[in-house]
């Protein structure tokens, strides 16, 4: 059931909003480069050749680029908070079967649908972001979600290693289930409506 909200009230929680988006970006930046270390492991397991392992990385970039036009456009019309929430939705729900991937095929699907959830999140993130911040405040904003952005990449090999040799090449995708579950949380609980 939606609840009204007051502009005074969402300019106060335009901070919490800041977090979840950077979260929820997050996901992103990390699985972008955290699959890196564990495609040796991922070759032992499931028995790639060279051409699937190739597609293992690239199927879920060209899906990701291809939609995320699309992605925003449908979040202009249908809701920019629901896109992110089903963008997150999405994305961990494929990741966790990703992680019980048996084959090479079967990880290039389920990882070319995890781009479906990412073209959700990553131009919903900015767009809200831009909504939600005026003035210099705004270039702040900004500011902050870029860091974050380059951060998951630059944590995501160092991440992906030791998850890789502590639990194995699985955790690299069941890693995105609690990021993703605390990004909802915060999102439902301390982003505003917001205005399709």
């Amino acid at each position: 059931m939606a609840f009204s909200i007051t502009p005074e009230q969402a300019h106060e929680k335009r901070w919490w909003t800041l977090g979840a988006l950077c979260l929820s970006l997050s996901i992103i930046g990390i699985d972008n480069t955290i699959l890196n270390v564990a495609l040796p492991s991922i070759v032992k397991s499931v028995g790639t050749e060279g051409s699937q392992l190739q597609w293992i990385v690239d199927s879920y970039v060209i899906v990701f680029a291809c939609l995320l036009l699309t992605a925003g456009t449908l979040g202009d019309k249908l809701g920019r908070k629901r896109m992110l929430l089903i963008g997150l939705a999405l994305f961990g729900g494929f990741s966790a079967v990703a992680a019980l991937a048996d084959s090479a095929n079967t990880l290039i699907i389920f990882r070319a649908l995890m781009g479906i959830g990412g073209a959700f999140i990553y131009p919903s993130t900015l767009s809200i972001l831009t909504n939600t911040f005026t003035g210099k405040e705004r270039a702040k904003a900004i500011g902050i979600w870029a860091g974050v952005s380059g951060l998951g990449i630059a944590i995501g090999p160092l991440l992906g290693g030791f998850i890789t040799d502590h639990f194995g090449w699985h955790w690299v995708f069941f890693i995105n289930l609690p990021i993703g579950a605390v990004a909802l949380a915060f999102i439902v609980l301390r982003m505003p409506p917001l205005k399709p």
